[in-house]
């Protein structure tokens, strides 16, 4: 039987190891978003010479508008090839499946927006409490379909006995 203190330095171990990989995944996107604003303020500054302050704002804030657009337009275009793969899927699917097959086909986008939620999140309040709503209506939801799919699978498996005769 394992020693508690050893399990104890195990399970420490582990806990620093997740807060390790998490504060190294914070640094590398505020590193990454810093970036950003450091390529957007160096190209209005390279811009402001042939089009003026005013024109190399208006250019800047206009192409990082059309790379949200995209965003935005990725996040939610229809995905025909693995929908006819699958025989077609029924198109009163609820918005929680929706919002799942999204993130499982946008997994980058879904990290961004969420860590961009996570951020606003903190100073509002109002869409702390609704994000935590929805996030009690979504873990309900998932406990509720894990209860289906057991009753589901414990089924089949008292039919595989011996065939009747």
């Amino acid at each position: 039987m394992p020693d508690s203190a050893w399990l104890q330095g195990v399970l420490r171990k582990a806990v620093a190891a997740i807060i390790g990989f998490m504060l190294a995944l914070v640094l590398l996107v505020a590193l990454l978003i810093t970036g950003f604003y450091l390529l957007v303020n160096a190209a209005t500054l390279a811009l402001s010479p042939t089009l003026g302050e005013a024109g190399a704002l208006a250019v800047t804030g206009l192409s990082c508008l059309l790379l949200l657009a995209l965003f935005f337009y990725r996040m939610t275009r229809p995905v025909a090839s693995k929908k006819s793969a699958h025989g077609g899927k029924e198109q009163s699917a609820s918005p929680i499946d929706t919002i799942r097959e999204l993130v499982r086909n946008n997994p980058l986008e879904a990290v961004a927006a969420a860590f961009t939620l996570g951020v606003v999140e903190q100073s509002d309040p109002r869409l702390k409490s609704l994000l935590l709503q929805g996030g009690m209506v979504l873990m309900k939801e998932a406990e509720a379909e894990q209860a289906r799919g057991q009753e589901t699978s414990d089924a089949p498996a008292s039919n595989t006995g011996a065939p009747v005769t």
